[in-house]
């Protein structure tokens, strides 16, 4: 998760995973909107899929990006952040 506080005027957050598959990007995407809807009971915007490789869940205040492994090197969203305080990062 990157803290974007300050550097971004469109949200708060970057939450960013990689799924190795169509399929697991779209179980991904699937997961976090019930979970969030559950827990909080908000709803994303969803932009992508898993056959495109980039699945976007947007809670405003919170920007969850999915990615293939292909896409999530060719972008590199954190570097491109990479004044964004890294809050937890999971290997």
């Amino acid at each position: 998760m990157i803290d974007l506080r300050g550097l971004s005027d469109f949200t708060d957050f970057f939450v960013i995973a990689t799924g190795s598959s169509e399929r697991l990007l779209d179980s991904l995407a699937i997961t976090v909107k019930e979970e969030i809807k559950k827990a909080h009971g908000n709803n994303a915007v969803v932009e992508g899929s898993g056959q495109t490789g980039w699945v976007i869940l947007d809670y405003g205040y919170v920007v969850v990006h999915l990615f293939s492994t292909e896409l999530r090197a060719y972008y590199e969203l954190e570097t491109l952040w990479q004044d964004g305080k890294i809050v937890l990062s999971v290997q």
